[in-house]
């Protein structure tokens, strides 16, 4: 919580449960009989919100044996990596972000994993939140590609239909080897990144190990 001060104001997050006594501390974790676990999937966290969070920090309390790796991807790299042609064609849309297909009372997501009970609050799952889908970095200046597979839904002004080829190209290209990094975490790892700029993917290859890891949430400001 301290280190997290020197970097703005913290989120309290609606979904997850939070530690006794500390509401902007987040649990996210998983039990050796539990299957599925948080996070398993690229994203960046928050994209849904109005104005999104600019970092998230990750603090390993407990960690498998083996496994457990939080993977990230650069979206300074991924932009850069565009042709000249659909940068353009980029820098003229904006896209729709979601938390009800994941959170909400009705999230597929839910239905289809082991994450209840890890999860709540699905009844406060009604942020959407338009977004260019390229932003200039508000501390940087730098151009970096900002939708996410997790809680991007559509281009606005576009149907679902319409929009599904370019963001599927999009999400395969932004996980190129090159752009991806890999943190293996110990008891007592800190990761901080950047959610203006980076994706993240927790691994889920420890079945039947425990994991424990508390996050905190920086707030930000909007995007442009």
């Amino acid at each position: 919580m301290a280190f997290a001060r020197h970097w703005g104001e913290m989120n309290i997050n609606r979904f997850f449960r939070a530690v006794d006594g500390y509401p902007m501390i987040a649990e996210v974790g998983k039990e050796p009989e539990q299957q599925d676990n948080i996070g398993g999937g690229w994203h960046t966290d928050h994209s849904y919100d109005v104005v999104p969070a600019m970092g998230s920090m990750l603090y390993a309390r407990e960690v498998p044996v083996a496994g457990g790796d939080t993977l990230f991807a650069s979206m300074y790299l991924a932009y850069e990596a565009l042709s000249d042609g659909l940068k353009q064609t980029l820098e003229r849309l904006k896209a729709v972000h979601s938390s009800r297909h994941v959170f909400g009372a009705n999230a597929r997501y839910l239905r289809e994993t082991d994450l209840k009970g890890r999860l709540r609050n699905p009844e406060l799952a009604t942020q959407d939140a338009v977004h260019p889908v390229i932003i200039r970095h508000p501390d940087t200046g730098r151009k970096a590609l900002y939708v996410n597979r997790a809680f991007t839904v559509q281009f606005d002004g576009w149907t679902e239909e319409e929009s599904k080829p370019l963001p599927e190209y999009l999400y395969q290209h932004a996980t190129r080897p090159e752009f991806t990094c890999r943190c293996r975490w110990q008891k007592g790892s800190l990761a901080f990144w950047d959610n203006r700029a980076t994706w993240h993917y927790a691994l889920n290859d420890y079945q039947g190990q425990h994991r424990l890891m508390h996050r905190i949430t920086v707030e930000g400001v909007p995007l442009s």
